[in-house]
């Protein structure tokens, strides 16, 4: 059986080396010769295509693809199960903190019959802050999107060929793989497996970078945000009503005329801010239909190296 190992890079020059040989070593102790790495350069501005192109001179089971800019690290996982050819696909990152010496664990339960297996952080190396939030990031995701298999964030995972298969016909370009590969289906499992610290560099992932990805995911596998905009308006248009109601009752009633420039530009500010909200969940979709119609790559390769 032959393994395809797929690792998305962005400025990794401090780690490609000691990745190279950790993970070596790994398969070499579970016995697998027959097997190729795919790294791709998501547009590194550092050495990372250079060290990357050494490593495929002296190794003939590396293969390399340097994107022409930074197209993201989901489309970069994109490209290499593109180009991969194994039986079985590993995604990982390659920082490290995704352990080679962990692959081990997912593929013993791989060749039970599973068609992915994906890591389950035992313990996070990552500040408090960061555990939390991926946490309720992960949590929001499967309440909102109610899948049958939950969604793990982490990529570090093994796929049969079938599921490669199938996620390759997937060619949205907002892409969330983890999401995708649990909207396909088949036989999944997580294990837990040790995260490592990171190398060398520093996280590729800022905040912006994860609140956006957290839109992606939303309104990539689900519509309820535009239900909740519904909802929304249907909600405070019955308040609105009801309030008239209660102010011509006061009117007739007592003869008590409510006035004031403060309350009015409050209410004013206020249903212009829920305008925007719903405006902009809005635009999110319609933004997401029109890339989509533009027809255009996933990806733009400049470079390959040791890839037929």
């Amino acid at each position: 059986m032959k393994i395809s190992i797929v690792i998305p890079i962005y400025n990794e020059e401090g780690t490609l080396n000691e990745l190279h040989r950790r993970l070596t070593n790994a398969l070499l102790q579970l016995a697998i010769d027959d097997y190729e790495v795919l790294l791709i350069d998501d547009g590194s501005k550092d050495r990372s295509w250079e060290i990357m192109t050494e490593l495929s001179q002296n190794d003939p089971h590396i293969k390399a693809i340097k994107f022409s800019r930074n197209f993201g690290h989901h489309i970069a996982i994109t490209a290499g199960m593109d180009y991969a050819s194994g039986d079985a696909v590993i995604l990982m990152d390659g920082d490290l903190q995704d352990q080679p010496e962990e692959i081990q664990k997912l593929y013993s339960h791989f060749l039970k019959g599973f068609d992915v297996v994906f890591g389950v952080r035992k313990e996070r190396r990552h500040s408090f802050l960061k555990v939390f939030t991926s946490k309720l990031f992960i949590y929001f995701i499967n309440k909102v999107i109610g899948t049958e298999v939950p969604i793990n964030s982490h990529i570090f995972r093994i796929m049969s060929r079938r599921v490669v298969d199938h996620l390759n016909k997937l060619r949205e370009r907002d892409r969330f793989i983890t999401g995708l590969i649990s909207y396909i289906g088949f036989k999944q499992v997580g294990i837990e497996v040790i995260h490592g610290q990171r190398y060398a560099g520093e996280t590729k992932y800022s905040w912006f970078k994860l609140f956006k990805l957290a839109i992606n995911t939303v309104t990539s596998f689900s519509s309820k945000p535009l239900q909740l905009a519904s909802l929304l308006g249907t909600f405070i248009s019955g308040v609105s009503f009801l309030a008239i109601i209660y102010l011509i009752f006061l009117k007739i009633t007592f003869g008590v005329i409510f006035s004031g420039w403060t309350s009015i530009m409050v209410l004013i500010l206020f249903m212009g801010g829920i305008q925007m909200l719903l405006l902009g969940i809005l635009g999110e979709y319609v933004g997401r239909n029109y890339a989509e119609s533009q027809h255009r790559p996933l990806y733009i390769i400049e470079d390959i190296k040791k890839i037929k």
